[in-house]
């Protein structure tokens, strides 16, 4: 544990690549297999389940510090993070534990099933054993929720440093799913398997936002123009036999969607489709919410099969008898996905082609982009007819055109301290609409959360407005009198029955503060709902 905490503590005190890569290259050139094994796991996001509920933990933490409960309580609204709220609360120790990594995580996950009284003298027993940053590190793994700021890609590159590995081998090996309770690191890392290559997706190609006008890009005869849609970006990988739906978030969901089971035996071996996992609902495409139903479940039932179905919308060829067409340009590429469309459309598979937009100039694509809405897409894609398809975001040849946010000016209801730098500011708001009441009169009810799109001075000045007009105090929450009123925009928007407003909006954030208007301006949740697409 002291070599992963002083790993830790160097990764997240730098901002420099260099430096990440160095130190992960340090450490697994010298863990043992176990604790290279859970590392890897850890830094990928597979955590043990969490073991204590973060009450007990605040309980248990105040006890041991010898401070009363609410005291514990606003110093963790101050710091902002519960582990390093106990991490710092808790009697210093120069202590360094001799306990590997792998050993205290495999005393993790045996203590999920122990009683309350077992769980806390585990937690008092090791929390005084160690000094600060392994304290903080270890109860970040308690709580499971350990981020920490390295990106997958750093860390094969220092796997491939001690490996001899190459990286996007390595970068395969560690997608898909694997148990690091139940795999060594000969298996996961250096043990060369035949699906290794046969699995591999290619990297996704990222347009950028566009930066001015469609027109500024030049002659519109270059351009080839499609809807954005707004789904799961995924790769569907058919070769030797086998199928494999990979997500852009490097995870290997080729089960969370049986449906497309299908392609098997129609869509030729060899093929590797790039395209967005959309809802098709009643034969219409339907919103992220309802897609959000299918994201995350280990297991999909038959009633949320025929209740949320699912279709790949298909955009481009990656691969074509066995062959990588990338470097081909995108306009054969494209005519090659209509040919394979057309052999397969009359098969009732789930695969749709994403149809291409007709102008003769820029002026008619703006008239296609006011459709975005009604047909379920975010906005309109660019793409130079010429383009190869590339790695990762590169500017020039593939450009997002997203429709301005849809918008609803709402009232500041509630307030919560922010995180971070903005740990002693009230950043965190709620935001809510009118409602008319059956007698008469009108209430206002919440409908959204936001925490971006001020200033640093505005939250200030509204940090300083929440501090002297509040109402009550509901632990880190607190109600403010009614009276500010700010322009929240979003992305998209849906009813649902999991919101005591009746609607879900996704991404909101503020726009702007409307102080130019008082809170009987304000909109009412009708508007709102009158933005639901039809």
């Amino acid at each position: 544990m002291k070599n992963f905490a002083e790993l830790i503590k160097t990764l997240d005190s730098s901002n420099k690549t260099s430096v990440k890569v160095d130190a992960l290259t340090e450490y697994f050139r010298n863990a043992g297999d176990k604790d290279r094994v859970w590392t890897i796991a850890i830094l990928s996001h597979r955590r043990p389940p969490r073991p204590v509920n973060t009450t007990l933990l605040r309980i248990w933490a105040s006890e041991i510090a010898n401070i009363p409960l609410w005291l514990f309580e606003e110093s963790y609204h101050i710091v902002g993070d519960l582990a390093e709220t106990i991490a710092l609360v808790i009697p210093n120790s120069e202590n360094h534990s001799e306990k590997t990594l792998s050993e205290y995580v495999e005393e993790m996950i045996t203590l999920k099933k122990k009683t309350d009284e077992q769980k806390k003298e585990y937690l008092h027993s090791n929390w005084l054993s160690m000094n600060y940053y392994e304290r903080f590190v270890f109860t970040k793994l308690i709580t499971g929720s350990f981020r920490i700021g390295v990106s997958q890609k750093l860390m094969t590159r220092a796997l491939s440093k001690v490996t001899g590995v190459d990286e996007d081998i390595l970068a395969h090996k560690l997608m898909g799913h694997w148990d690091p309770q139940h795999i060594s690191f000969e298996k996961l890392v250096m043990e060369e398997r035949a699906r290794d290559l046969e699995s591999k997706p290619y990297p996704f190609y990222l347009a950028y936002a566009i930066e001015g006008e469609p027109k500024d890009l030049g002659e519109c005869t270059e351009w080839a123009a499609e809807h954005k849609w707004d789904g799961i970006r995924s790769q569907t990988i058919i070769r030797n036999g086998h199928m494999y739906v990979w997500s852009r978030g490097e995870e290997l969901v080729t089960d969370k969607y049986p449906e497309f089971s299908m392609f098997m035996g129609i869509i030729p071996d060899g093929t590797v489709i790039d395209g967005e996992i959309l809802p098709w609902i009643d034969g219409n495409i339907g919103t992220f919410n309802d897609l959000q139903t299918r994201i995350g479940r280990k297991t999909v039932s038959p009633a949320l099969l025929k209740k949320t179905p699912v279709i790949i919308k298909a955009y481009d060829l990656l691969e074509w008898n066995g062959e990588d067409i990338r470097n081909k340009p995108y306009s054969e590429r494209r005519a090659l996905l209509e040919q394979l469309y057309e052999q397969v459309k009359n098969h009732g598979l789930p695969l749709h082609i994403s149809e291409q937009v007709n102008f003769g100039c820029w002026d008619d694509v703006l008239m296609e982009r006011e459709r975005a809405r009604e047909l379920r897409s975010e906005g309109l894609m660019f793409k130079r007819k010429d383009s190869p398809y590339l790695v990762g975001r590169k500017k020039g040849d593939w450009w997002k055109w997203k429709l301005d946010p849809l918008s609803i000016d709402a009232v500041l209801t509630y307030a919560m301290r922010g995180s971070g730098r903005r740990a002693n500011l009230f950043t965190d708001y709620t935001f809510a609409l009118w409602q008319d009441k059956e007698d008469g009169t009108k209430e206002l009810v919440t409908f959204a959360k936001a925490y971006s799109g001020l200033t640093d001075a505005e939250f200030r000045m509204v940090d300083d407005y929440i501090k002297k007009n509040t109402l009550e105090r509901f632990g880190p929450v607190r109600s403010v009198v009614p009276k500010l009123v700010f322009e929240i925009g979003f992305e998209g928007i849906s009813l649902s029955g999991r919101h005591k407003s009746g609607v879900a909006t996704r991404f909101p954030r503020i726009l702007r503060w409307r102080t130019d208007k008082t809170i009987e301006e304000a909109n009412t949740l009708d508007d709102l709902k009158a933005l639901i697409p039809k």
